[in-house]
């Protein structure tokens, strides 16, 4: 009996609910029509953007890590492989590059053009001139005219310096940041490129681009030392081959002056010649044999890098999803509708408790 006077109660209470939003309907009338106006104003005055997303694969080092204790410790989200690397900057850190304003600035340079062809120039002056923006920013930045803006002391003298920018450098640097995602796969190793721009061509150019780039700056990395060394030893195979090349013309030009000259203290002369044109000749050879052996291992060191997915000319643009924003806009405003109907019973209900 009393679950069936509870269940009642219950089904009592609901249809009061009901009669009193339907007693109220008026407001919704009132409410609703206004928050939809205004929701497609504000979504429809932000400007479509388009994602285009690049994943490629670097070569890896060979681990020492056991193949059973290394696909554990895969399954919980740990790469022993990039873990035991020799490299400073392991696969993991590749995402952090964004933060750099080096590799920033490397980007600013890239060249883009709109699918319309009416936009042609480069990064930077696309996100400082190019961008489309909403109604309501014009009126801000000209009330921003109106009062004085503080010296900016940012900025370098005498050149561009990535790490030391103007205040309105550094926002560019940062609305960058904010479209460029750099990612990784910690199991599989799969670096992904996703960028974000107002024209569908622009941001396929983009994400081709970055992959370029992110490329050249492993590739430099990777084999710094290897190009180091190998520089080293070019410059010591030269300097040997000019040292014996010159021992050679010397010992070539004594022997044809003294062919027919038979003192005993020529003939030392010439074998003391002859050994050390020898031991010269050594030297290069050897040296030239570390020359081929450094050039071999910047090539080992050079990463081959496999495209598992390359950018494309986006179709459809990816945001903002106005639909969703306004059907999420009137359920919010039913919601708070309610509760302000209800303000009362919930008020009343908050005191007792």
């Amino acid at each position: 009996m009393e679950e069936n006077k509870k269940n009642n109660s219950e089904v009592i209470d609901l249809r009061i609910v009901f009669k009193k939003i339907w007693n109220n309907r008026r407001l919704f009338y009132r409410v609703l029509p206004i928050v939809f106006v205004l929701s497609c104003i504000y979504i429809f005055s932000k400007p479509r953007y388009y994602t285009s997303e690049v994943k490629l694969a670097p070569e890896m080092e060979n681990s020492t890590a056991g193949g059973a204790l290394g696909s554990l410790a895969s399954s919980f989200g740990f790469d022993l492989g990039n873990m035991q690397t020799s490299d400073a900057i392991t696969p993991l850190l590749y995402p952090d590059l964004m933060e750099d304003n080096g590799f920033i600035a490397s980007l600013l340079s890239i060249k883009v053009q709109s699918a319309d062809g009416e936009i042609s120039t480069n990064y930077h002056d696309y996100i400082k001139s190019y961008q489309k923006k909403t109604w309501w920013s014009y009126p801000i930045a000209w009330i921003k005219k109106l009062f004085p803006k503080k010296a900016d002391l940012g900025g370098s003298q005498g050149g561009y310096n990535p790490y030391n920018l103007s205040k309105d450098e550094d926002g560019i640097y940062n609305i960058i940041r904010n479209k460029i995602s750099l990612g990784l796969d910690k199991k599989t190793g799969v670096i992904s490129i996703l960028v974000e721009a107002q024209d569908p061509l622009i941001c396929k150019t983009l994400a081709d681009s970055i992959k370029d780039k992110l490329q050249i700056f492993i590739t430099e990395y990777r084999t710094n030392k290897a190009r180091r060394d190998y520089d080293y030893y070019k410059d010591l195979t030269e300097e040997a081959k000019r040292e014996y090349e010159k021992a050679r013309q010397i010992y070539g030009s004594l022997s044809d002056a003294n062919t027919k000259v038979a003192l005993r203290s020529v003939e030392l002369k010439m074998n003391d010649m002859e050994n050390d044109m020898q031991i010269k000749f050594n030297a290069y050879t050897t040296l030239n044999g570390q020359l081929q052996a450094a050039k071999a291992k910047v090539q080992e060191r050079t990463p081959a890098f496999t495209v598992l997915k390359g950018a494309t000319v986006p179709i459809k643009p990816a945001g903002p999803k106005r639909m969703l924003f306004v059907i999420g806009m009137l359920f919010l405003a039913t919601i708070f509708t309610s509760a302000y109907i209800f303000k009362r019973e919930i008020l009343d209900n908050l005191y007792h408790q």
